[in-house]
């Protein structure tokens, strides 16, 4: 099974926990300034992808590296060019690092690549090693801890038939709505929680409890 690993440019909050995000065979993809992340890891990336404008001063890539260099006038940011690049690798699972804190704009719109449809068949998830976020569309699963936060948040709408497993506050065929903040700071249970809908589409925000 092919998981890919990217670096965006964002924020690691802690690397003690980001250390604990690479995999045995995983291909580490970094879009552009999310090269820096993967050099503090001590990982060799295996594609960078972008303008090439944000990587770490003196940097030299290694003979294993693959530089996919793209003009600095374009209309997607690096981080969708390094999710397009993955995708045509036809992964079962890409994990991307670092999309989160800085500019909240970058990380609205990093958290919106996630809804593209095209993803429907991977699972694809944003995580910091503090907070993992990703969307439900129909049934989705939580690990974790017992007491760790998770937050039901709806996704351009309301979302129907919400059911929630292992979760302090349960939802039983519940509708949330956009404008509410119900689904906001629930708590596992266990080290498992899962999510059912029927219609719409659910941001899951999950986050290690006690960091």
């Amino acid at each position: 099974m092919t998981r890919v690993l990217i670096f965006a440019n964002g924020e690691l909050p802690d690397l003690a926990y980001a250390r604990r995000l690479p995999q045995p065979g995983d291909i580490i993809i970094c879009a552009d300034g999310g090269t820096r992340h993967a050099l503090e890891l001590g990982l060799t990336p295996h594609f960078i992808v972008g303008d090439l404008d944000s990587l770490p001063e003196g940097f030299q890539p290694s003979v294993e590296t693959q530089i996919i260099q793209f003009p600095a006038d374009k209309n997607e940011t690096d981080l969708e060019l390094a999710v397009d690049h993955a995708l045509g690798l036809h992964p079962a699972e890409i994990v991307i690092a670092a999309a989160l804190g800085g500019r909240l704009d970058q990380t609205l719109g990093n958290i919106s690549l996630l809804s593209d449809p095209k993803l429907m068949a991977c699972d694809i998830r944003l995580h910091d090693g503090v907070e993992e976020i990703f969307f439900c569309r129909d049934q989705a699963q939580v690990k974790g801890r017992s007491g760790d936060i998770v937050s039901l948040i709806p996704w351009g709408g309301e979302v129907s038939g919400v059911v929630t497993e292992n979760l302090k506050w349960p939802l039983r065929s519940e509708i949330l709505y956009p404008y509410k903040t119900r689904g906001i700071s629930n708590e596992m249970l266990g080290e498992e929680a899962y999510v059912k809908i029927n219609a719409g589409l659910l941001l899951i925000v999950h986050r290690i409890k006690n960091l």
